[in-house]
């Protein structure tokens, strides 16, 4: 067996750690980086304007909407003391 082998996973994770760390000291890692994170952002910007149909910006607003419509079941049932339905005249 060779050295690697006899090794425990805790050391394993250790050398691991030890040669990420070095790599963030590297002046280049950095850059690459901040580069990466400046493409998330334009990317982020570029996704937050409407746009026509199936898009993240429509997704999350149905979203909110969904969330005010069951804040607004939930208070109905609270004040009415009675289900939604029943107080709807489904039921």
């Amino acid at each position: 067996m060779n050295s690697k082998e006899e090794q425990t996973n805790s050391e394993v994770t250790n050398l691991e750690n030890e040669s990420f760390i070095e790599q963030q000291k590297d002046a280049n890692y950095i850059t690459e980086e901040t580069e990466d994170n400046k493409l998330d952002e334009n990317f982020i910007d570029n996704e937050d304007k409407y746009k026509f149909g199936w898009s993240s910006y429509s997704e999350i607003t149905n979203g909110r909407f969904a969330m005010i419509g069951f804040l607004a079941i939930i208070l109905i049932e609270l004040f009415s003391q009675q289900s939604f339905l029943k107080w709807a005249g489904i039921l």
